[in-house]
């Protein structure tokens, strides 16, 4: 009699290769040295089980901890076969995976975690810390705020004011966009605040000077700009309407335009081949002179007055736009309908005319004239008093557009100043626009912890110690997306190649720029079947494709991380 053979399957698609670039990470071995668990646990390490879940986040693009034991137990030939031979389902329970969020949340412990991780890309990687970008987002929940919580209403960036939230702060190193240091805090936070503890950290981590910082309006703050200035790097921020207002910015631009100054022309190639400008500036020096703590700071600061071409032409066409509004709105003024009111005397049409140039902000720009009638209207005596005829104004408005100031109000349309503390010759005027357009890369980078594949958003946990450990769960993940992409995008560059393959429907395109997600998607429907019997056990395994081969190439691993999986041992 033929003893039954079991044939089994399991999906390992990108499993290997997650697992493979976290281990090189050496993402375990650190989490490991900085969170020790107690000497009686038995199962996998702390950072071991971290590996496990980060591997389920970024395959399966969901971070909920109900979902990792039944997707480790249909994987479980595949994680052991990567190395983690000790694993059992119920290392991946949920109250194991919550430990985890537990210790995440410690504050020192983390940061001692991050700093040294920071410094251990740094070396793997061989990546150059030249620029660091600062940033800020914020992630609702609906559910409810308490009085010392981490969940508060606050200015979302979500839109969603009527939610409470938590705030995200981020460090991250160009041109990887690799997050360096993070910081999670209560949602009615201000911005500001928050820069200076973050680049000391990087500072720390990073252990040099003259690191380049880029940030929005909010890391313009005389302190921190101050702060900057004190430790030896440099900075890059436009001032916002508090520290240039706008009356001023025009009235600056409107003298240096008529002094007929040069301006110096931002140019960048384009996908044509022909240059295009995409901006223009001009710079002055400002002394600063900051006190903190004891000691005053002095050091001369570079504005840079820059007009975004593409920037200004928009503008132009919104001014016009409002125009146009605004002229058909007092045309439209004295229009008797049905439910309207009928505006009596002058002071009410001056007050509606201010009101609709006030509202399309442009004042000044429209000369707007009013003429007034007025008509006799017999009464019919009644009851033997006198017939005193009853007066009718009547009002036509007339608006008539100033040239003039037209033309003047586009002329200092689209600029802004930016600040920097760093020289002309080190930092050019266009050097400065392209590193702060290049603000994307943080931007990016929140856009795939709120959405695909991160996905943080909605928080499903309820503490506030999980959820600041999910979020710094999910911005280690992050890192490991940067840095598989970086590191593909570099190879590809120093090769001079492009990869095919990559876009569905479209197998031709190539492309130098590929995105970690579809680099992953490239690995779906590997499959792994197990056929056992009696004495025996046989493991069978497809040909890698030849573009999964290039990846894992590209990624500097060998075929080996997937053909193990075969091993009968």
């Amino acid at each position: 009699m033929k003893e039954a053979l079991s044939i089994e399957t399991e999906r390992a698609d990108d499993i290997p290769l997650l697992l493979r670039h976290m281990q090189q990470m050496q993402v375990a071995s650190l989490l490991d040295k900085h969170f020790p668990t107690h000497g009686l646990r038995k199962g996998l390490s702390m950072g071991e089980l971290t590996l496990v879940w980060l591997t389920h986040v970024l395959s399966q693009a969901d971070h909920r901890m109900n979902r990792v034991q039944d997707w480790a137990k249909r994987h479980l030939t595949i994680l052991r076969g990567c190395g983690l031979k000790s694993l059992t389902p119920l290392d991946v329970t949920d109250d194991r995976l919550a430990d985890v969020l537990h210790l995440l949340s410690d504050d020192e412990r983390y940061r001692a975690f991050e700093q040294e991780l920071m410094g251990q890309l740094l070396r793997v990687y061989a990546l150059e810390a030249s620029c660091v970008r600062l940033d800020t987002t914020t992630v609702s929940s609906y559910a409810d705020v308490s009085e010392e919580g981490l969940l508060q209403l606050g200015h979302s960036k979500d839109h969603r004011p009527d939610l409470p939230q938590i705030k995200i702060a981020l460090a991250t190193l160009d041109p990887f966009g690799v997050p360096l240091a993070s910081e999670v805090l209560s949602g009615e936070k201000a911005d500001d605040p928050v820069y200076v503890p973050l680049i000391d950290r990087v500072h720390q981590g990073l252990g040099r000077t003259g690191l380049l910082y880029v940030g929005d309006c909010k890391m313009a703050a005389e302190k921190t700009r101050a702060h900057i200035q004190a430790q030896g790097d440099f900075y890059v921020c436009p001032l916002s309407a508090l520290h240039v207002p706008p009356a001023t910015l025009a009235q600056n631009v409107e003298a240096y335009l008529a002094a007929g100054s040069p301006l110096i022309q931002v140019v960048r190639e384009a996908e044509t081949d022909h240059p295009k400008c995409i901006a223009q500036g001009y710079e002055t020096l400002v002394e600063m002179s900051v006190n903190e703590g004891d000691q005053t700071i002095h050091w001369q600061e570079r504005r840079l007055i820059i007009q975004s071409i593409d920037g200004s032409l928009a503008a132009q066409s919104n001014l016009l736009e409002r125009l146009e509004k605004a002229e058909k709105a007092i045309g439209e003024l004295m229009v008797r309908k049905q439910g309207k009111p009928r505006l009596s005397n002058r002071v009410q049409v001056q007050e509606q005319v201010q009101s609709i140039l006030s509202s399309l902000r442009i004042e000044g720009l429209l000369q707007v004239s009013i003429q007034e009638a007025v008509v006799e209207q017999p009464v019919r005596a009644y009851r033997g008093k006198l017939s005193v005829p009853r007066q009718i104004w009547s009002f036509q408005v007339h608006a008539q557009r100033d040239q003039q100031a037209i033309e003047r109000a586009i002329k200092v349309l689209g600029w802004r100043v930016y600040a920097t503390n760093q020289q002309t010759t080190a930092l050019g005027l266009g050097a400065a626009v392209e590193a702060y357009r290049d603000e994307y890369l943080v931007e990016r980078n929140f856009g795939r912890l709120k959405g695909h594949p991160l996905s943080l958003g909605p928080l499903y946990v309820q503490r506030d110690d999980h959820r600041v450990g999910l979020i710094r769960l999910l911005t280690i993940a992050l890192r490991v997306v940067t840095v598989l992409e970086g590191v593909v995008r570099h190879a590809l560059a120093e090769q001079h190649q492009e990869i095919a393959g990559l876009f569905a429907g479209n197998p031709k395109r190539r492309t130098a720029q590929p995105t970690t997600e579809r680099l992953l998607e490239a690995f779906n429907e590997i499959t792994l079947t197990i056929v056992s019997g009696p004495g025996f056990v046989q493991r069978h395994l497809p040909p890698l494709s030849a573009l999964q081969q290039q990846i894992l190439a590209l990624c500097g691993f060998a075929p080996v991380v997937y053909t193990q999986l075969t091993d009968d041992s």
